[in-house]
């Protein structure tokens, strides 16, 4: 454990080391302790199997205590969910403005490729996460649900809408996209990674051609549907309407109570 410093008796200021920088400069280059748990699950999966990874281990390679450890995390898949928003920051931090003129197939695939160029530090810890992951359902549906909150941005990033009746087909589509792109960069190790992009471009392409042929699907059915919303609304006007009140000699007299 290290003890505080002791107090300057010597009546001169203290400094860092030959630059004279201060302690405190040095630590505010720290990592914080979330990104410190996250580049430490990095380090340790990169060595050794995911499935032999415990939390301890995380703690201990971080700096940690467990204390600490579960405030920021609940779960090593939560510390593994914790690096895309490391590699969001990463990619949102970019300028896209010099994008805004392009197709928006060119701005897509230009924000997922930075998304893979900030992987590409942990690509050894990725390449054995993904395969230990094989078929582990459960953790490829909490995977997804974290894919679906970076994709969001990814796709404002690129200048595309994800709200509305096919915003949610759109997102999906794009998880599903750039994750079979990651299956290729993951073997991929082509400096100029031209099978990875040529997957991307098909990828994009093909979700591109789906959304279309789903919007006009959308548009051929929107007579469809708004006749069934007129048929659920009259049914429910009718259905809130009391029936006429008979003479009073045939009532029931229940219905008084």
């Amino acid at each position: 454990m290290e003890t505080a410093p002791e107090p300057n008796t010597g009546g001169k200021p203290e400094t860092g080391g030959p630059s004279g920088s201060s302690n405190a400069d040095t630590a505010s280059h720290k990592p914080n302790p979330r990104e410190a748990a996250v580049e430490a699950l990095m380090r340790l999966a990169a060595e050794q199997p995911w499935n032999d990874i415990e939390v301890g281990d995380i703690a201990r390679e971080a700096g940690l205590s467990l204390a600490e450890l579960r405030d920021l995390f609940p779960s090593k898949g939560a510390v593994l969910g914790g690096l895309s928003r490391i590699i969001d920051r990463k990619v949102l931090e970019v300028d896209t403005a010099d994008l805004a003129d392009e197709p928006a197939r060119e701005r897509l695939f230009d924000v997922l490729m930075r998304r893979l160029d900030a992987m590409t530090p942990y690509k050894p810890a990725l390449r054995r996460i993904a395969f230990a992951l094989r078929g582990d359902v459960l953790s490829m549906l909490a995977l997804n649900g974290v894919a679906l909150n970076s994709h969001r941005y990814m796709l404002a990033a690129a200048g595309i809408d994800t709200e509305g009746p096919l915003g949610r087909l759109k997102l999906q589509g794009t998880v599903i996209a750039f994750a079979r792109t990651v299956e290729v960069w993951l073997d991929d190790d082509d400096p100029a990674l031209a099978r990875t992009m040529a997957k991307l471009d098909r990828e994009i392409r093909r979700g591109e051609t789906f959304m279309e042929r789903a919007d006009d699907a959308r548009r051929l059915t929107a007579p469809l549907r708004a006749l069934g919303r007129a048929v659920l609304e009259r049914r429910s006007r009718r259905d809130r309407t009391p029936p006429p009140a008979g003479d009073g000699e045939d009532r029931d007299p229940a219905a008084a109570i």
